[in-house]
């Protein structure tokens, strides 16, 4: 019995001997192979942020660079751990780690469908998306400027300063409304005038509004133009349509839109057009002939009735 268990001791000491020269003789290769894996990670970093600025500065679709940039560091990292493993005498861990990760990526694709579903619709979006960065767009009811596409989500600021990160898929699959695609947009209002003011004389003021604004488009495409929109319970509504450049889209569709409503109210006013406020009609139900009222005095001088009374 003692003969076996010194047997089994011996047995235990030699394999963690034999292993720990093993180690010993691999420690100076594992070093290296750390080092590869740090020297690569720091290579990699460098050469993205050198083709980031190249793409940048060359590229008509910033987007586009930065998202290639992005993918470029991605695999530079994994060759470079992959070198490493080779280097460190682990190739064979090298070809488990790459058969395990292909087995891993069908189960977890299962287990995490919105991650990969996201990460597919962000390549996509990289090749082929209806905008670009800085343009305005509303995805969702989500509104604002683009500022980054990365491989999970669109990067979008809204112009009360928020940071709304929506996910690609959604990108992908919902309607994206693009204000500054092609540079114009239409901004209209609507403005009434009474029904005893002449409708095309207020039109015209309102063209001659819209004609002696440099801000606004002219051209044979862009047309601006007023129309008779509504017959309302007190004004006869006019609508107003007019383009605008959208380089700046929140300075030209709101700050613009204010300008020239205020401007055109003012010409109405200086004209002496009504521009009524809304009516309230009271109508009188069950043969009732009239509404009993009554006007409430004003409360006496305390004052004076004191000095009255005194005298």
């Amino acid at each position: 019995m003692i003969l076996l268990q010194d047997t089994a001791t011996d047995t235990i000491i030699n394999a963690a001997e034999n292993y720990y020269e093993k180690f010993l003789s691999l420690l100076p290769r594992i070093a290296m192979g750390v080092f590869v894996i740090v020297a690569g990670i720091l290579i990699a970093q460098l050469l993205t942020s050198f083709f980031r600025r190249r793409f940048l500065k060359k590229a008509e679709d910033p987007l586009m660079a930065r998202f290639l940039a992005q993918a470029v560091k991605i695999i530079l990292i994994i060759i470079t751990i992959m070198i490493a493993l080779d280097v460190a005498g682990l190739r064979g861990v090298a070809t488990g780690i790459l058969t395990a990760a292909g087995g891993a990526a069908i189960i977890l694709g299962f287990a995490f469908q919105d991650i990969g579903k996201n990460f597919l619709a962000g390549i996509i979006l990289a090749f082929n998306r209806p905008f670009g960065v800085d343009d305005t767009i509303m995805v969702d009811n989500h509104f604002g400027k683009v500022k980054a596409l990365n491989f999970r989500y669109t990067h979008i600021k809204t112009t009360d300063g928020r940071d709304i990160y929506v996910p690609n898929s959604d990108v992908l699959t919902k309607p994206v409304e693009n204000y500054t695609a092609d540079g114009f947009y239409r901004v209209e209002f609507v403005v009434g005038i009474g029904y005893e003011d002449d409708i095309d004389r207020g039109k015209q003021i309102i063209m001659d509004i819209l004609n002696s604004n440099t801000e606004i488009v002219h051209d044979e495409v862009h047309e601006n133009f007023v129309i008779e929109n509504e017959l309302a319970a007190s004004t006869v509504n006019l609508k107003v349509f007019f383009w605008i450049n959208t380089v700046d889209y929140r300075r030209a569709s709101r700050q613009l839109r204010g300008k020239i409503i205020k401007e055109v109210k003012e010409a109405f006013i200086k004209a002496n057009f009504i521009m009524p406020g809304d009516i309230t009609e009271i109508k009188l139900y069950g043969g009732q002939e009239d509404i009993p009222l009554r006007l409430k005095s004003d409360p006496p001088d305390i004052s004076l009735a004191a000095e009255t009374g005194q005298n």
